[in-house]
């Protein structure tokens, strides 16, 4: 009956730091017209120096520990009501097949070069995720599926937030020496840009037609995100299942006890893909589903979307207040070569399906 009340220090800890996040990326909006540095990562950024200069209470940790993994479950869950799966088809089958391919094609080029680089599996899915996806977004979603530590999951935002700055300020330069029309570069665009805002960024200024188009296509391509958690959630669970049969094999090789207790989720009526599909995966699919079926009224669209946002940054703030600085330090040099070369690659890409495709 205590534990509620032994969580409410920590829940009221880390939504104080997202709140302070959110008003300073208000503050940037106000002052450059768009946050330049998004609330996410900002919250991460304050939980960080908050964790550094106070050592948390341990009445804190449990709260902190509920909101940087509950919430953000409950946050993915309700994303799915802000999907539309329609528009996949609004936006032509050429181009949607096209935006399926180079999210797969970007996510294994981003993991490859991120294991050869020396990132563990964990970082290099994350890594991949935020490159292929929507940035940030991508990697608060897929993280908890896999299992990443609270180190990996702000190393790869942090590092990430920054390019992404950099392609919204860099990617209009490039439209003169790629010769590109102004719908071509609002596909460029919505391909490489990591988050929805950023996109507005970087393709309104160079045109309304360049904003439209960069928009859409940056929506399907956050339609990808549904697909690629499930994948990876249920690639963590076999590879789990594997691991512990592999351990039992090897102890009655030897001769040693095995423990014969019901693995996680089994007797409890869990058959084929649902014994790998996390609750709130599961959830967001069925709200995704209720989205484009015309269950979900649209006016609910905005405000669902706002409170998972809402508990994304609480979430993210709670992360912070539990990462050691060190650890991400020790990360930076890996980490920034595997973002860099992965968006690279995802430009080189993007360019030749426009071409490919005979885009605009």
């Amino acid at each position: 009956m205590n534990a509620p009340r032994s969580l409410a220090p920590g829940i009221l800890l880390a939504a104080l730091v997202g709140l302070a996040a959110v008003g300073l990326a208000e503050l940037e909006v106000r002052r450059f017209g768009h946050a330049v540095v998004e609330g996410l990562v900002l919250a991460i950024v304050l939980g960080m120096i908050v964790r550094t200069a106070w050592a948390l209470p341990a009445g804190v940790e449990a709260g902190v520990r509920f909101t940087a993994q509950r919430v953000l479950e409950v946050a993915v869950l309700l994303l799915g009501a802000s999907v539309n799966l329609p528009l996949l088809v609004q936006a032509g089958p050429a181009l949607a097949v096209g935006i399926v391919l180079l999210v797969v094609l970007g996510l294994a080029a981003s993991y490859a070069i991120g294991r050869a680089l020396g990132l563990s599996h964990a970082l290099a899915v994350l890594v991949a995720s935020g490159n292929a996806i929507c940035g940030n977004s991508a990697i608060a979603a897929v993280a908890p599926v896999i299992g990443a530590s609270r180190e990996d999951v702000a190393s790869s935002i942090a590092f990430t937030a920054i390019l992404g700055v950099v392609v919204v300020l860099g990617l209009p330069f490039l439209l003169t020496p790629l010769a590109l029309s102004h719908y071509q570069y609002g596909v460029l665009a919505g391909l490489t840009v990591y988050a929805v805002p950023q996109v507005l960024a970087a393709a309104f200024p160079v045109s309304v037609l360049s904003g439209q188009v960069g928009t859409l296509v940056k929506l399907v391509r956050v339609l990808m995100l549904g697909p690629v958690v499930l994948f990876f959630a249920v690639q963590t669970r076999r590879a789990r299942d594997a691991a512990r049969t592999a351990e039992r094999e090897a102890a009655i090789a030897g001769g040693m006890p095995v423990d014969e207790e019901i693995p996680e989720d089994e007797g409890h009526g869990a058959h084929g893909l649902a014994r790998y599909v996390p609750w709130f995966i599961a959830g967001f699919l069925a709200l995704a589903g209720l989205r484009s079926a015309g269950v979900i009224p649209e006016g609910w669209v905005g405000p669902t979307r706002s409170v998972s946002g809402w508990l994304t940054v609480a979430a993210m703030a709670a992360l912070g207040l539990g990462v050691d600085v060190r650890a991400v330090g020790r990360a930076g040099r890996p980490v920034v070569a595997t973002v860099t070369l992965s968006l690279l690659v995802l430009l080189a890409l993007s360019v030749a399906l426009i071409r490919l495709l005979g885009i605009g």
